[in-house]
């Protein structure tokens, strides 16, 4: 499932408010939670980009997380975090499958490990929510 998501509370959009795309019906119920949920203060989708070496091109490229978000937790505090969004078998090294699983993960580990620096850099967290935490 993909497409474009219409926020109903655009002013709590950081970015673009006409190009919020979701890439899967996790993203788009994801999109939905951080624009109805009053506790969400700022959110947006793939708007920020956070360089990383590329393991096999050798290069610099840029990473857009699924998600920033700032929201107020149940004792007030405000916290902003970095969300990806993606299926448990993606966020696992694994352990049998085509070449192609593996070289997505360690692409996946490039671009998280500089995400992670980048969070500790400007007091972020960094998350991964896989369908395990997406469905409690």
């Amino acid at each position: 499932m993909q497409g474009k998501f219409t926020p109903k509370h655009p002013e709590k959009y950081v970015g673009n408010v006409t190009e919020i795309i979701y890439r899967s019906s996790w993203e788009l119920s994801l999109n939905k939670f951080l624009d109805s949920n009053p506790n969400v203060l700022e959110w947006s989708s793939e708007e920020l980009a956070i360089p990383y070496k590329h393991p096999f091109k050798n290069k610099v490229a840029r990473y857009y997380p699924d998600y920033w978000i700032k929201y107020r937790t149940k004792d007030g505090t405000i916290k902003t975090e970095i969300v990806e969004v993606k299926p448990k078998n993606q966020v696992n090294r694994p352990k049998r499958g085509n070449k192609y699983d593996k070289m997505r993960w360690i692409v996946n580990m490039e671009k998280w490990k500089a995400a992670k620096v980048f969070c500790d850099r400007n007091n972020i967290e960094f998350r991964i929510l896989t369908e395990n935490s997406l469905f409690i």
